[in-house]
């Protein structure tokens, strides 16, 4: 299982100096990759009124393909979106951003991609809301075909690319697709679409549900379920490291491929307390290189 971590998005700030310390500090305790969130833009309460979403105007956000593009060159470990909001941005740029930040860490990058749930980013960036998982449906296809082929045409019910392709192309041809969600259509795009997935659900029977719909689903796509990453998430606990290596474990014994360690929301006060608590989760892992 490989475990990274959740960058602090909301918690990190705007220094630059803290993003670099950061990245550099992942990479230096052994974890293998560094998963950050996506949102382009926050609702303001005093406009959206009875505003319920977790994040609004205020909330902190560093730009995943930008941020990337500079810690590819201050870590090495393996950077992923998890995940960007696939819908409400243009499948032809992602695709060619998406390639950049592949050829800039030498293949070390997984695309997280998911539906989303503000429609005020939707409406802001122009993109209906609706029908968004639909559309990110042929997305996925129309990406994997623009990281593999050197020139293409798709005409589909919502996306149009007629003899045209991006260069230079990925290290990873294609690059992995992921998948976030937490409803029975999102599980079945999985199981026909994603090279692994990120469940908002922790071991138990709900977790094997949602795996049971989608290895069905792989299954009537002719694909294997066992072939699916599975990428789960812990909070770390400094009041408790038992209990926060207990659920590490849990995650281990359903299979995981990947786990992340995630410090937000745990009281931490700046980017070198995050930092410090990663230290002591590496530290409870056994991660530090020898």
């Amino acid at each position: 299982m490989r475990i990274g971590v959740v960058l602090p998005q909301t918690e990190i700030g705007g220094d630059v100096g803290a993003v670099r310390a950061y990245g550099e500090a992942v990479d230096g305790l052994g974890f293998t990759h560094i998963l950050a969130y996506d949102h382009v833009l926050g609702a303001d309460p005093a406009v959206h009124r009875g505003w319920a979403g977790p994040y609004d105007v205020s909330t902190t956000f560093h730009e995943p393909f930008v941020m990337f593009g500079y810690l590819a060159a201050v870590t090495g470990v393996e950077l992923v979106t998890g995940i960007i909001i696939l819908p409400q941005r243009q499948t032809a740029l992602v695709a060619k951003q998406a390639a950049e930040v592949d050829i800039l860490t030498g293949g070390r990058f997984r695309l997280g991609v998911g539906l989303g749930w503000n429609p005020v980013e939707y409406e802001a960036l122009g993109r209906s809301f609706g029908d968004r998982g639909r559309r990110m449906s042929e997305q996925i296809v129309l990406l994997r075909r623009l990281w593999t082929e050197a020139s293409i045409t798709h005409d589909g019910p919502d996306e149009r690319v007629t003899g045209a392709g991006l260069a230079p192309p990925p290290v990873q041809r294609p690059i992995p697709v992921w998948i976030g969600g937490s409803s029975d259509a999102a599980y079945r795009r999985i199981g026909r679409l994603a090279d692994g997935w990120f469940p908002q659900l922790r071991p138990g029977d709900d977790l094997d549900r949602a795996r049971a719909v989608i290895d069905a689903a792989a299954r009537e796509a002719g694909r294997d379920p066992s072939a699916l990453g599975l990428e789960g998430r812990v909070q770390w606990d400094a009041d408790d490291p038992e209990r926060f290596l207990r659920q590490v474990g849990r995650w281990r014994a359903v299979g995981a491929s990947h786990l992340s360690i995630d410090t937000m929301r745990t009281g931490l006060a700046t980017p070198d307390d995050h930092i410090a608590a990663l230290a002591a989760a590496a530290d409870r892992l056994d991660l530090r290189p020898a």
